[in-house]
């Protein structure tokens, strides 16, 4: 069964410009080769990037403002596809972790956009974007245990447990994808000015590369609640 995603009210009317989309997909696997897809999808990063740094892309600029508006650093604590462009940027590559993962990856690049992966079988319950208590638990990829920031913006599930923290900032190493994982929960958000039809057509490409790269797979979308 399909994970449920929603927001709260205070996170919705905190920000309006909001807009979101989710995938559930079922038969996930790690032997596979999507290695055209992601390059197209870099291509289109890079002709993005030979034209401005990704300071300047207003995806980006939002997700700034966001930050500023929640007490965060913008250049302290960046959005997932800001880390990701500027790490590319810097490097000219990213590591191969997951097929899904760097297809993913690759996504955010092109679309400036997060993506954020969620391994299904480590959610409990519903997913909700809301405001933490204080007394949540986050494991980080290295295995710790921290607690978010009373009023820190996280995903967390029913249990309790925050599956990212600071928003779009950094996931948990608990829900991460790993070798064996065959259902995820993709979420895909933006804030900027035409943020709907961007998401839209992200939600295209990212849906069409999936059924072509894992044959056989089922691809739900679902609007958050």
């Amino acid at each position: 069964m399909p994970i449920q995603f929603r927001y709260t009210p205070e996170i919705r009317s905190r920000f309006p410009q909001l807009r979101s989309r989710t995938l559930f997909v079922d038969g996930i696997g790690a032997n596979v080769d999507a290695s055209i897809q992601i390059a197209r999808l870099v291509t289109t990063a890079d002709d993005r990037l030979a034209a401005a740094s990704e300071g300047a892309f207003p995806e980006i600029q939002a997700w700034r403002g966001a930050f500023s508006t929640m007490g965060l650093k913008p250049t302290q604590y960046r959005c997932a596809s800001e880390a990701l462009l500027r790490r590319y940027r810097k490097e000219g590559s990213l590591p191969a972790l997951h097929p899904l993962i760097d297809l993913c990856n690759a996504t955010s690049l092109a679309f400036a956009i997060p993506v954020a992966v969620f391994d299904t079988s480590k959610i409990t319950g519903t997913m909700t974007v809301r405001l933490a208590h204080g007394d949540e638990t986050y494991e980080t990829f290295a295995g710790q245990i921290e607690h978010p920031e009373p009023g820190e913006v996280i995903f967390a599930d029913d249990t309790g447990r925050a599956h990212a923290r600071r928003w779009t900032n950094r996931q948990s190493g608990w829900s991460a994808v790993r070798a064996d994982t065959t259902q995820v929960l993709i979420v895909v958000e933006a804030l900027h000015e035409f943020a709907e039809n961007d998401v839209a057509a992200l939600m295209t490409s990212l849906s069409k590369a999936l059924a072509a790269i894992w044959r056989g797979s089922g691809v739900a979308e679902m609007e958050p609640l």
